[in-house]
């Protein structure tokens, strides 16, 4: 029986990764002196690297290691990952969270209908900050387990987060779904054991989701229904908590 529902964030809750973390690096770079821009192509290759502290560090080792700044690397990017944070969510508040289409309607129904949510991303618990407050008054309390940033040593496509939030739900893996926009992120889901719906972005589009439950272009809302990509059969104009429902009669299947 379906009892849980466990989302990403970045891409999954919200479309944050072209216009927000990536300008929000940009910012930290100018602020920090530094002459580098990760323009949006680049920007999606460093998207194979999960975590914002991880791909600064790749990018200064193995990207552009000629921009690479003096002193220690570590704390180098301690420092310039803090102010990324800090002005990311400057900028959320200031231009507002663009979530996903369906993603509050199907969190007020799935609460409405006795599910538990929770969250499991590689992104710090400060950058959810804007995320709540876009959802709505008193947000962060829908969540009974918020599992992001460090709390695990290995980020996806490890399944650590995931098997984190499982625990604390007090959940097995069968009971619940994952939601999620990258194929890292699908990696870390399904091998914690769960069946995973994906919400592709630009970025993501390409990806292998062979291993999804259902790929979407979003989860749908009124006027604007989701357009089935591939995975399973599903006719709905939305996702919704019946469709999650029928739909996870074939996580056998995937």
């Amino acid at each position: 029986m379906l009892k849980a529902l466990i989302f990403d964030v970045d891409g999954t809750l919200a479309d944050t990764e072209r216009d927000g973390h990536r300008v929000a690096f940009n910012r930290a770079f100018a602020a920090e002196g530094l002459a580098i821009a990760w323009g949006e192509a680049l920007y999606g290759r460093l998207l194979s690297v999960t975590g914002g502290k991880e791909r600064l560090s790749y990018f200064f080792t193995q990207v552009r290691p000629d921009l690479r700044p003096p002193g220690d690397l570590e704390a180098v990017v301690r420092r310039l990952h803090a102010r990324k944070t800090a002005l990311y969510t400057d900028l959320l508040k200031s231009e507002g969270v663009p979530l996903r289409p369906g993603i509050r309607r199907l969190l007020v129904e799935a609460r409405a209908r006795g599910l538990l949510l929770a969250v499991a991303t590689t992104t710090t618990e400060d950058n959810l900050l804007p995320i709540w407050e876009a959802l709505g008054p008193g947000a962060r309390a829908w969540f009974s387990v918020v599992g992001a940033g460090d709390v695990v040593a290995a980020k996806k496509p490890a399944p650590d987060i995931y098997d984190y939030v499982l625990a604390r739900l007090g959940l097995p893996a069968q009971d619940c779904l994952a939601f999620e926009d990258s194929e890292n992120g699908l990696r870390a889901a399904t091998g914690a054991g769960l069946c995973t719906i994906v919400t592709v972005t630009d970025y993501t589009k390409d990806q292998n989701f062979d291993e999804a439950l259902l790929v979407v272009d979003h989860l749908g809302d009124p006027g604007k229904p989701l357009a089935h990509v591939r995975g399973v059969p599903f006719t709905r104009p939305q996702l919704d908590v019946d469709g999650l429902m029928q739909l996870t009669q074939h996580c056998g299947d995937r």
